[in-house]
């Protein structure tokens, strides 16, 4: 049975829009992105202890790379190997890879090890084409696997690997495909979840159970879907803009949610003072670690 979380630890960072939360099981803590503050933050648990970094340009997501320190960074515009202590870049793709009125947005690191990340339209009135799902290949480059997406989002896997999560936020639901491990094809989608009418999708992440745990933006709260697609737990937040979640700790059953203030009134933010923050839950569930690529340091 999933029980309710019980919230444990409010981190008062007052994101204008926090995003893409990772926990870092060698590190023994949780990084995550303010993206449109160019931020990259780590939090180590036992300690306490936050810091941060001002990136080059924004960061929309982001993933671990195997027995190093470098991250795999997609900014805004482009694609690079990151290391954090000296600032070195690798662009892979970039860095200006994108059309007029893209950026990138959500993405993650596969079972098998390769690199996601969608596109959204920021700017409708000068977007050249829509947004899309990637995988990026380390010949090819990114190779589009799902197309004609506004705001790509909610990005996770299955524990055995073979099913992949995705929604496209503005639409209201999430979409499901068989995966194929060995060559990151996807088959027809099917509806596994829809959110209530003006809720929007955003980040999500799969337990140990296959569960699929997604934020809500604008609805206020984390829902927890079983694998058959059935509401199984709904978490009532403090803030309104919940934008991705995570499984961390030693025992991996916290649950770390960012948030965003983006887009609040000062009479909003009054009522809802803790919009931006990152909040931590003790579970009765586990989560998976996060899945690294392999990579060699830049520079």
């Amino acid at each position: 049975m999933v029980a309710a979380p019980e919230l444990v630890r409010t981190i008062d960072v007052g994101n204008v829009l926090g995003e893409a939360v990772l926990w870092n099981d060698r590190r023994r803590s949780v990084w995550w992105t303010d993206i449109q503050n160019s931020r990259l933050f780590e939090y180590e648990l036992q300690a306490d202890a936050l810091q941060s970094w001002d990136m080059p340009h924004r960061v929309a997501c982001f993933g671990f790379v195997e027995d190093d320190d470098t991250l795999i960074v997609a900014f805004d515009h482009g694609i690079a190997f990151f290391h954090p202590p000296s600032g070195a870049t690798e662009w892979l793709v970039g860095p200006d890879a994108l059309g007029g009125g893209l950026r990138f947005n959500d993405g993650k690191v596969d079972p098998m090890g390769r690199f996601w990340v969608g596109t959204m339209v920021e700017d409708a009135a000068v977007a050249v084409g829509t947004g899309a799902l990637y995988c990026l290949h380390p010949d090819e480059g990114l190779l589009e696997r799902i197309d004609d997406v506004e705001i790509s989002n909610g990005l996770c896997w299955s524990p055995d690997g073979t099913v992949m999560y995705h929604a496209d936020s503005p639409k209201g639901s999430i979409q499901a495909y068989r995966f194929d491990p060995d060559n990151g094809t996807l088959s027809e989608p099917w509806l596994f979840a829809s959110a209530a009418d003006g809720v929007h999708p955003d980040g999500s992440t799969v337990d140990a159970d296959g569960g699929v745990w997604n934020a809500q933006w604008g609805g206020g709260r984390l829902v927890r879907y079983g694998p058959d697609g059935c509401e199984s737990l709904v978490i009532e937040l403090p803030v309104r803009q919940p934008t991705c979640v995570t499984f961390g700790g030693d025992n991996l059953d916290l649950l770390f949610v960012t948030s965003a203030r983006v887009g609040l009134s000062k009479e909003r933010l009054a009522v809802e003072p803790n919009a931006g923050n990152v909040f931590i839950y003790r579970t009765n569930s586990r989560g998976l670690p996060a899945n690294r690529i392999n990579a060699s340091t830049p520079g």
